[in-house]
């Protein structure tokens, strides 16, 4: 069934990117009935929230356990001090509204783990890591190689920045566990312990939004590369991930998959 058009006042908001050739009311449509997953609601979740919204992305699932502080808010631009004290994800959900009040923002302010972050991930058509520890990154990368959901994880620290795109409808892909193989002795590095500029993280934020919106929109599909940013020289190295060939998380996935396969 052709879903219903554009109402005028959604054509009038979203004019600018409708009329690109690439793009048009198909596209703008496709936005509209799309459910992004944000995991982690500070500096990259805000800024990739804001421009997702403002884009028109019709479902997006807030998910922060934390409350807004007054470090925050240098590099977490969605919050004003009279956020402070507030739950993140409630708090964004907000600001997303009053930005644009036809999408449909959902905060879940708890730490998503377990099952519950299985089933979120599952009904996601995409899923961005936002997160700032490892625990929960691992979780993510897990859960999406389990149920094919594409996944673009960021970091920032310091001048630099990290951009992760990962197309699991592809059953050959890497996973971030390839990338960063999770130990028991790995160091704990965040903005918190180490410090980071602001401007960084929300371009690193930005371009999360941008891969997703290109996922979403376009048929070509972003390629699954690891970006590295470097903020003093403004540069942007794109590289390749390998695949681990005894990767504990995707290859076991693959393995699964063909056992089942062969059972039937």
């Amino acid at each position: 069934m052709n879903a219903l058009p554009l109402s005028d006042q959604a054509f009038d908001r979203y004019s600018r990117q409708i009329m690109l050739p690439d793009w048009g009311e198909q596209a703008q449509k496709q936005l509209t009935n799309a459910k992004v997953l944000v995991v982690g609601c500070g500096g990259l979740g805000t800024a990739a929230s804001l421009y997702l919204a403002g884009a028109g992305i019709g479902q997006l699932v807030l998910a922060d356990d934390d409350k807004v502080e007054r470090s925050n808010l240098p590099r977490q631009i969605a919050y004003r001090d009279t956020d402070i004290g507030e739950g993140k994800a409630k708090a964004l959900a907000t600001q997303l509204m009053a930005l644009n009040p036809l999408v449909s923002p959902r905060a879940v302010e708890r730490r998503l783990s377990g099952k519950v972050l299985t089933l979120e991930i599952s009904l996601a058509d995409i899923v961005l890591d936002c997160s700032d520890n490892m625990e929960t990154r691992q979780a993510v990368n897990q859960a999406c190689v389990a149920s094919n959901t594409p996944l673009i994880a960021g970091a920032a620290i310091g001048w630099s920045g990290q951009l992760m795109v990962f197309d699991f409808a592809d059953n050959a892909t890497p996973c971030y566990h390839c990338l960063f193989p999770e130990t028991s002795d790995t160091p704990v590095r965040n903005c918190q312990s180490a410090g980071v500029v602001g401007p960084v993280v929300g371009i690193m934020g930005n371009l999360q939004a941008l891969e997703t919106l290109k996922y979403l929109t376009q048929s070509e599909k972003p390629l699954t590369r690891f970006y590295q940013f470097d903020g003093k020289s403004l540069s942007l190295r794109a590289m390749t991930i390998p695949r681990e060939t005894e990767c504990l998380v995707c290859q076991a996935q693959q393995q699964e998959v063909f056992d089942e396969n062969l059972a039937q």
